[in-house]
């Protein structure tokens, strides 16, 4: 007893403290190994569906999701799609050299590096990278029966990572199709396993278009035309946002100290249509997914720094949230960004975060969270519990008592803000 009460002096000492100083070691739980979801059920909507509201728990059926939504809720998606971002070269040698493209450098654009003829450099991480120490790989790979070949070469070293030039000799095919003709999905480390022929629709939400992500944002995995068919009918509203997921959604928190953790850094498209609708809906904001989360509270941040003048508003970083003025309101926010784009003649908003959700947040968007169960000492369970406070604790103690599936192919939850 005088153990767990001095562990719960911590937490509590923990949450008043400014978010730098969060020890990562408070926010841990035991997962063993065969609670983590290794494939996904069958049926995308009949996972289960953990409800918390009003500090109450109590289970459903994701195909049901509809019955715990508010009517005139609007719900934002992340309709990022993810690429085929693992490339399995072999060297002359034998060696077995894995690249995984992370981001574009040239053409810098997602849309334009995908749509790249001949050739494209890009920031990847290099699998057994002391095997390949310089020369060019070759891959070959078919296309109506005739054989083509995909080269890499590294050209730069860059921090933490490696700058890789691919250049191809079928002159009509774009990135897009080559990674589709050569790459893999990379699915969570955490499943220990290959990839399977399933993973391609599987790993995929049903909304997904944009290609850019090396991660999915799982909580979309659940959604199926039926549940949107049940939300439509109860008067729930859509909107979509994407948001690019980075490899560092699985990058562990390493520091003692949340402050000496880096974040990485997210890519944003949104339309100005989508901004103006989503300013419009304050308090009525239920986002699926973390990575909805982070790009509509990182959105509510750009439009201060428009407001405030500063420097950069495309750009947000670490703990920026954490020192803008917070005296406007969600519409004021996302009107400036509206301003900002007229004023340039912009379609879609571009931008980039680091943002770093934590207790001591300050929820400025969102009222409620679709989401799967996080790892533990992760930053995204760091975003749960400056959503719920303490009670994430009440939540994943049920869901572990309760057979729920954990992580990306895992069960859902619904999770309403305290």
């Amino acid at each position: 007893m005088q153990g767990d009460k001095s562990r719960m002096e911590t937490i509590t000492n923990s949450l008043k403290s400014e978010p730098k100083e969060i020890q990562i070691s408070e926010y841990t739980y035991d997962l063993p190994d065969q609670r983590i979801a290794k494939h996904p059920l069958e049926n995308r909507d009949l996972s289960k569906l953990l409800v918390f509201k009003g500090g109450e728990i109590k289970e459903s059926v994701f195909c049901q999701l509809s019955e715990e939504i508010d009517r005139g809720t609007k719900m934002v998606f992340n309709n990022t799609k993810v690429i085929q971002a693992r490339l399995i070269f072999h060297k002359e040698t034998g060696a077995r050299i894995e690249i995984f493209c992370l981001e574009p450098i040239n053409p810098a654009d997602y849309s334009l590096a995908f749509q790249a003829k001949g050739q494209s450099s890009w920031k990847c991480i290099i699998g057994n990278l002391r095997k390949w120490k310089s020369g060019v790989l070759k891959m070959p790979f078919f296309v109506d029966g005739q054989e083509f070949c995909l080269q890499a070469e590294r050209i730069n070293q860059l921090d933490g990572a490696q700058e890789v030039q691919f250049s191809w000799n079928h002159p009509e095919l774009c990135f897009s199709d080559v990674l589709e003709q050569t790459g893999k999905i990379p699915i969570p480390p955490y499943l220990n396993r290959d990839t399977e022929a399933s993973d391609l629709l599987r790993y995929q939400t049903v909304y997904s278009k944009y290609e850019g992500s090396v991660a999915a944002p799982t909580a979309g995995l659940h959604f199926t035309e039926n549940v949107f068919a049940k939300l439509d009918s109860r008067g729930v509203q859509r909107e979509e946002l994407t948001l690019h997921v980075g490899a560092g959604t699985f990058k562990p928190v390493k520091a003692a100290q949340i402050g000496d953790h880096e974040m990485h850094t997210e890519h944003i498209q949104v339309s100005k249509e989508s901004l103006k609708s989503i300013g419009s809906s304050i308090g009525k904001i239920v986002a699926v997914g973390t990575t909805s989360v982070r790009t509509l509270e990182s959105l509510y941040w750009m439009g201060v720094k428009i407001l405030s003048n500063k420097n950069n508003p495309a750009l947000l970083e670490q703990w920026e949230a954490y020192q803008l003025p917070k005296q406007y309101d969600l519409k004021e926010s996302f009107d400036a960004i509206c301003d900002y784009m007229d004023e340039r003649e912009l379609t879609l908003f571009n931008a980039a975060t680091q943002i770093i959700i934590a207790p001591g947040y300050d929820f400025k968007v969102i009222s409620g969270l679709v989401t799967n169960f996080h790892q533990p000492q992760s930053t995204l369970l760091l975003l749960i519990s400056a959503l719920v406070g303490d009670k994430w604790r009440k939540i994943y103690k049920y869901a572990m008592e309760n057979d729920f599936r954990f992580l990306s192919y895992g069960d859902s939850s619904l999770l309403m803000k305290e």
